[in-house]
């Protein structure tokens, strides 16, 4: 994978990528701050691609689904500082922080692009990933709580979202389905994501679609990438793995397939 982690404690580390590219749908468990130290990432959600570099802070709600490629860029690896956000540290920041929260539908990533507070707050961790022993817990508190902080001073709407600890309920599935079908997670996931067993979700799939989940998925995300390579003129190599596949000799595979023609033929 090219992947490492330089955990200093459980909530605070430094990632690193050093293929050429490295791609996941991700569900997070916890909110994620997160601050580019070098590279580039592309962030794919709602039918959206947004690029950021190095000095760029994003914020990823958790239970939310995303696409994240990481790139080395100008002969550096992608590498960044990540701030694990978890409940138990936030039920104890709420408890002397009282505010009234109001359910957001469906939050999603955020970026403060290069704000200076934030820049400063999480580049002054990366000293102590030299360390040889882990930060102790007084010390990381700290700087979380400062990084909580400065995230309610310059969005003090972020409390909805950090301070409610609930649960995905219940949801339209077609909605929701139609909006996330590009995410490549199991079965389990997506019906956690839409308040499901995975038996219930399979049942009410099969009612609402008329087809099996693995299907539905596959032809959506070959329509859609039948479209941006047609109609949008770009290349196989760049859209597969956006709408959902992993390898590109099986979207290649796949979309033969599905059409009749490979698709490098439908770019020209």
């Amino acid at each position: 994978m090219g992947y490492e982690a330089n955990y200093i404690h459980p909530e605070l580390k430094i990632s690193a990528f050093t293929e050429h590219f490295h791609k996941s749908d991700v569900l997070f468990e916890t909110h994620l701050l997160v601050w580019i130290i070098s590279g580039e990432t592309k962030i794919v959600q709602g039918g959206q691609t947004h690029r950021f570099g190095a000095g760029d802070t994003l914020f990823f709600p958790r239970h939310e689904l995303v696409t994240v490629i990481n790139y080395p860029k100008d002969g550096l690896r992608h590498q960044s500082v990540v701030m694990h956000l978890s409940d138990k540290r936030l039920g104890e920041y709420y408890a002397k922080h009282r505010v009234d929260v109001q359910r957001v539908a469906r939050p999603s990533f955020r970026t403060f692009d290069k704000h200076p507070l934030l820049q400063s707050c999480l580049a002054s961790l990366v000293p102590y990933f030299d360390l040889h022993e882990p930060l102790p817990e007084a010390l990381a508190a700290i700087k979380i709580e400062e990084a909580m902080t400065i995230l309610r001073t310059i969005t003090p709407e972020i409390d909805h979202i950090l301070a409610d600890f609930g649960q995905p309920g219940k949801i339209n599935l077609a909605d929701f389905m139609e909006q996330h079908y590009m995410y490549n997670l199991p079965m389990t996931k997506f019906g956690y994501l839409t308040g499901r067993s995975l038996t219930t979700f399979k049942r009410d799939f099969k009612r609402t679609f008329q087809t099996t989940p693995q299907r539905w998925l596959t032809e959506k995300r070959l329509d859609l990438a039948h479209y941006l390579i047609r109609e949008k003129k770009r290349r196989p190599s760049e859209v597969y793995l956006e709408v959902g596949f992993e390898n590109l000799s099986h979207f290649g595979y796949a979309f033969k397939k599905q059409f009749g023609y490979p698709p490098n033929a439908g770019a020209k």
